[in-house]
Order: structure tokens, then sequence, then C-alpha cells
């Protein structure tokens, strides 16, 4: 991720912008983020610097998608990057989306992406329903508590105005998250 993008993201997230920012939205932004060719994406794994622009990559995807095809928030839903189970899914769509338009892949390929598709399509409706994400309020995933664990922490639904506002801070915070965990990781003892 640039500079530039890393501080409009933080500029975002803390108000300070006025609305000539949202003219730079951040899923019209021209070319890829990324300069390296598409790979899957660990994201339990990826650094800080390089999940922003991941994020940001898959969000612009994610938006063309949903766009392109009509999708309703049944099967792709605005808070879908508060929800592991729709990341995970979209990210491999997106790869796999990525190889099939590839130039030098054969001219079926495209075929092949969309019979994946409607199959994604029918896993992204029954995780929406899982999830509880709606339109306008998300709530985490509930978690089924196996014999001998502590019941889960109940689970309230949260209203959320401004989808892309939810996104940015969503970013900065996993950001945020993933440095300090590299900081602690860098900091052991066995590192030095």
């Amino acid at each position: 991720m640039t500079a530039a993008m890393a501080e409009s993201l933080v500029e975002w997230a803390s108000g300070d912008h006025d609305d000539s920012f949202r003219e730079k939205s951040l899923d019209d932004l021209d070319g890829p983020l990324a300069t390296e060719p598409p790979h899957p994406i660990n994201w339990n794994l990826i650094s800080a610097d390089d999940a922003e622009a991941e994020w940001i990559e898959l969000n612009r995807w994610v938006n063309w998608l949903r766009r392109t095809y009509g999708l309703p928030a049944s099967v792709v839903p605005p808070f879908w990057h508060r929800h592991p189970e729709l990341v995970w899914e979209l990210s491999a769509l997106h790869l796999h989306w990525l190889g099939a338009y590839d130039p030098d892949q054969h001219g079926s390929a495209p075929l092949g992406w969309h019979r994946d598709f409607a199959d994604a399509r029918q896993r992204l409706r029954d995780w929406v329903a899982v999830s509880g994400t709606r339109l306008e309020r998300d709530r985490a995933t509930r978690q089924t508590a196996w014999p001998g664990e502590p019941p889960p922490d109940a689970v309230d639904d949260v209203v959320i105005g401004n989808r892309d506002e939810d996104f940015v801070q969503f970013v900065v915070d996993d950001a945020t998250r993933r440095r300090e965990a590299e900081a602690n990781l860098y900091d052991a003892p066995d590192c030095h």
C-alpha cells in the first residue's frame, strides 16, 4: 500500500476530512494496488502493510462484483468484511476471477469461473444466513459451544449508518492489531 493510501485511510477513519474526500472513493482507484501476480491470501498470516492493500483491493472487487451482477445483500452484505467466513469465500472467488480472466488463460476459463460463481453464490447465501449480517445492521457470527466449553457471549445487532466509514475503520483497526502482533513477535526474547 502506498503511503498516500495509508494516510487517506487514517484521514478517513479520524473523520478529519471534507466532502471532497468521498470523491476519491476507495473503489474507484485506477489499476490494481498490488504489483505482484495474483496469489492466495492467507488472512491469518499476512502482514499489516500487505493486509491494508489486500483489503482495499478485495473491497474494490467486491463492489464491482455486486454491482455488475446485481447481487442482493443476502449474497454479498455490506459488512462482509466483519465476517471471516465471507472474507475467505470472497477472497477465493476474487483469486479465481483473476486467474480466469488473465490474458494468458484459456478462452473457456471465464465459463469455469461463472460455473464456480454459481456454487459460490449459494455458499455465500448460507454464510450470510448463519452470520446474521443484514443490509443496515450487523452482528458477530454466532458460535456454538461444544460440550465442556463455556457458553458464548450474547450477540447483539449493531446498526451501522455508513458502510464506507465502517470499512475504513475496520481496515485501520485490523492493521493496528497486526502491527501490534508483529511488534510483540519481534520484541519476544526468542527473536533477538
